[in-house]
């Protein structure tokens, strides 16, 4: 089991919110956590079963503008 995180900006978030679901969609996982921090970054945590599907994940969400992303076992 995986767990990778994802930060974004407010405004990144604004702007591409619809394709990190899309992105996220593709993917067979569970959305553990989604919270706005007070200064309006988004932090996002999914439990992953395969290594290889949260690797891509891991990089498909970093090719978004103001995306990061890192991912851990558990």
């Amino acid at each position: 089991m995986w767990l990778v995180t994802i930060t974004c900006s407010s405004d990144a978030w604004k702007r591409l919110s619809s394709d990190f679901l899309a992105i996220a969609d593709k993917y067979p996982g569970t959305c553990t956590s989604s919270k706005r921090m007070p200064d309006g970054k988004r932090l996002m945590e999914y439990k992953i079963e395969d290594v290889g599907d949260a690797e891509a994940f891991q990089d498909d969400c970093q090719n978004l503008e103001g995306f990061t992303a890192v991912f851990e076992s558990l």
